[in-house]
């Protein structure tokens, strides 16, 4: 991720902003990709703290438009529980918007999110069709860590949910094109093989002896679409790390140089490469303070290809070039 210059006098802006150290409000465009210090703000900025711009007055931003239904409020902490998975979700699809996806440029359909606070029952995330369900209750870190244990996760973060959620439905986008579903299935396999008994044999009897040469997590080694999803999530994970290493102004010896742009490198080898040298160096500093690896993963050859098809597909942008 990027930061910002302020538009309104000196100093940095962040992602999350909702107004400068000085106290003046702005907003991120996100078709500029960069902070405005005038209305018109989103119509969620008082409710939930969205720091986006509006089309017209009294209007949703982009990234709220995209949510069809929201947390009943009933459900305790479910307004603060969603504002910060809507955060999540504005970061990822800015993520994406580097490759043009979802932005006013792309053609084809937008996510819809629905957006639940677990009440009486647990919420099920995933996707269907276009939309994208997703638990705001798992940004509260008590249940997000049991479900991470219960699970033997060793990552589970709302961005992290975002980014494979989206996934799926990135799939459903390419999965249009013949020449996607081919190239697909020789890498990945047939997705038609039954999700659900998939699922169920995954959760009844764990991976397959040796997962780790195939596959970035156990769970990808469930069925294709979890396979794409995983991959395309920690394609994300790694080219929003390093770009977010470069606009904090620091240097690897592996970079190709100082302003290098992650999201515009053709080359997944490098990216691979450089993105994977910085998450060890982050992983030990880490360590020093007890705190968890940043991104606790082993990158086997066959997942590197894998990582390179995904890279291949995104970056051809929502047109598909």
């Amino acid at each position: 991720m990027m930061n910002f210059t302020n538009p309104v006098g000196s100093g940095t802006l962040w992602f999350h902003n909702l107004t400068t150290a000085d106290g003046t409000p702005v907003a991120y465009d996100p078709q500029a990709r960069a902070f405005v210090p005038m209305p018109p703000f989103c119509v969620n900025r008082d409710i939930i703290g969205c720091n986006w711009i509006a089309p017209e007055k009294g209007a949703f931003c982009r990234s709220c438009a995209m949510t069809a239904l929201a947390p009943d409020p009933a459900i305790p902490n479910a307004i603060d529980h969603w504002a910060e998975t809507e955060a999540a979700k504005r970061w990822v699809l800015d993520n994406l918007g580097r490759w043009n996806w979802f932005r006013p440029e792309d053609p084809g359909t937008r996510p819809a999110f629905h957006m639940l606070a677990d009440g009486h029952s647990t919420v099920a995330m995933g996707h269907a069709s276009g939309v994208v369900t997703i638990s705001v209750s798992e940004v509260d870190p008590v249940v997000r860590v049991s479900r991470r244990e219960a699970l033997d996760e060793p990552y589970r973060t709302m961005i992290g949910h975002m980014r494979h959620e989206i996934a799926h439905m990135l799939w459903w986008r390419l999965s249009l094109r013949e020449d996607f579903l081919a190239a697909f299935r020789e890498i990945f396999g047939d997705e038609r093989a039954d999700y659900a008994s998939a699922l169920q044999k995954h959760y009844e009897q764990g991976p397959p002896e040796g997962w780790e040469l195939f596959y970035l997590t156990s769970y990808a080694a469930a069925h294709p679409h979890e396979d794409w999803a995983e991959t395309a999530a920690h394609l994300l994970h790694l080219t929003d790390i390093a770009d977010s290493f470069v606009a904090s102004d620091l240097v690897s010896p592996e970079m190709p140089g100082h302003n290098w742009d992650p999201y515009a490198e053709p080359d997944t080898g490098l990216l691979i490469d450089v993105a994977v040298a910085i998450v060890m160096r982050i992983n030990h500093i880490n360590r020093s303070m007890g705190i968890s690896d940043v991104y606790p993963f082993v990158l086997s050859e066959t997942a590197r290809r894998k990582l390179a098809f995904v890279h291949d597909w995104l970056r051809r942008g929502a047109q598909g070039r």
